[in-house]
């Protein structure tokens, strides 16, 4: 199909079905037409002049597991704190079916609201994103007052794939949003100096010069010349699914975060490299060795530079994080020993993921003099290895029921279990 016969086709559809009332003001009137979208993956995704209703064009331009397109917020946000829904019309207008993944997401540490659909050749549907949608336990995902980007996802695409998006518009009206008391607010991501109480972009000295980093975190109060507990936290997988929005980069970590709610401890978000690489991979382990030496220099540049305490560095992480606990945390004895204890999220090291089979995690832990914390990973393969190794651990269940990392930035009794061996770990008596 040609390009101006799909401008075409559009222009006829959406003049004849796609009227938006005049009582609905649609989400993206921000977006001058003739924009192509900045911050997209694998897409060109742009808004036509020639089309009466605001359309975006969008058309996959590489292969790749996740292809997406970014809607930013307005410099002033929108006012969603009394909406139900924002929704969006779809067609497909290529010549191959098309997934698609509709995102909502939010900042602060809140997650995503989803909505999906696979659409043939030629068909259209409209989707909705419930702002007040709910992990099975009844957490909320997402604050809509926090809200900073929509993303429209094709799912691995066929090349010159081709969808159409318009009437992005915010539906229904509902009580006004109220903030559950005791969540955490995560700091988001800076592009500035250290700091106390922020959340920046940081490249360790071994880095530089590459598009690779970590996210650090000073907790609120930090001085110069003390010292402080390291939580070191590894990120999921890319993955995105029904309750599971992960971005594979050091930002999605949170943990961290919940466990020490943001005070009195240094809190570092790293990565997963090869050295010969240019930049950090979302999606598996690149080169285990590598990673496990760069986490050991960040952590030693951390204690010089920051006052990190080389006697109280605490291991975690979601997922593919969790196993990287194990697969790479207790590598070799120079990283295993830097350990006082271990928490492990939703996966574990030796449950075959990747290569981490459970001879060679065996093998690993032998290397572990900490203490291990295992949140939902109640399994007979992990507490069996832990127990033949004699290694102090607990277990407990979240509840969440999703494949999520939410469950850490509230009170929940497992998070405060998991605070209170955090704190007895690190202010033994």
């Amino acid at each position: 199909m040609t390009k101006q016969l799909f401008i075409t086709l559009i222009i006829v559809f959406f003049t004849i079905s796609c009227k938006t009332s005049s009582q609905e003001v649609e989400l993206w009137n921000h977006i001058p037409n003739g924009t192509e979208l900045p911050n997209s993956r694998g897409l060109e995704a742009e808004f036509l002049h020639e089309t009466t209703n605001k359309t975006l064009y969008i058309t996959s331009i590489e292969k790749l597991k996740y292809a997406w397109c970014t809607i930013s917020t307005p410099e002033n946000t929108w006012n969603l704190g009394k909406t139900q829904c924002i929704e969006a019309q779809f067609t497909n207008a290529g010549d191959v079916p098309v997934e698609i993944i509709f995102w909502v997401d939010a900042n602060k540490g809140w997650d995503a609201v989803v909505a999906k659909a696979k659409l043939n050749v030629g068909e259209s549907k409209t989707l909705s994103c419930n702002l007040r949608d709910t992990f099975p336990d009844g957490t909320r995902k997402i604050n809509p007052n926090r809200i900073n980007r929509i993303q429209f996802m094709l799912v691995k695409p066929q090349l010159d794939s081709r969808l159409v998006v318009s009437e992005l518009k915010a539906v229904g009206s509902i009580d006004e949003w109220k903030t559950p008391i005791a969540r955490l607010e995560v700091p988001d991501l800076e592009y500035t100096s250290p700091h106390e109480g922020k959340r920046v972009w940081y490249q360790p000295n071994s880095l530089k010069g590459s598009k690779k980093y970590t996210a650090l975190y000073l907790p609120t109060d930090w001085k110069p010349n003390r010292k402080y507990p390291v939580i070191v936290e590894f990120p999921g997988n890319i993955y995105f699914t029904e309750h599971c929005y992960s971005s594979g980069r050091p930002e999605a970590c949170t943990i961290g975060y919940g466990m020490s709610k943001g005070e009195g401890a240094i809190w570092i978000s790293m990565p997963f490299v090869n050295d010969n690489s240019n930049d950090i991979s979302e999606d598996g382990w690149e080169n285990p060795d590598h990673t496990a030496k760069l986490s050991v220099e960040t952590v030693t540049e951390i204690i010089q530079k920051y006052g990190g305490d080389k006697d109280k560095l605490i291991l975690t992480g979601f997922s593919r994080g969790a196993i990287a606990c194990g697969f790479i945390g207790l590598r070799n004895d120079a990283i295993a020993s830097l350990w006082k204890g271990i928490h492990a999220c939703q996966h574990y090291d030796g449950d075959g993921w990747q290569g981490a089979k459970m001879e060679d995690a065996k093998s690993r832990i032998k290397r572990f003099r900490g203490e291990y914390f295992h949140t939902d990973n109640s399994g007979e393969e992990p507490c069996k290895m832990l127990s033949e190794a004699n290694i102090s651990t607990q277990y407990v269940n979240s509840g969440l029921g999703a494949h999520a990392s939410a469950m850490f930035l509230d009170d929940r009794t497992s998070t405060l279990e998991l605070r209170e061996w955090y704190q007895k770990l690190i202010n033994p008596k």
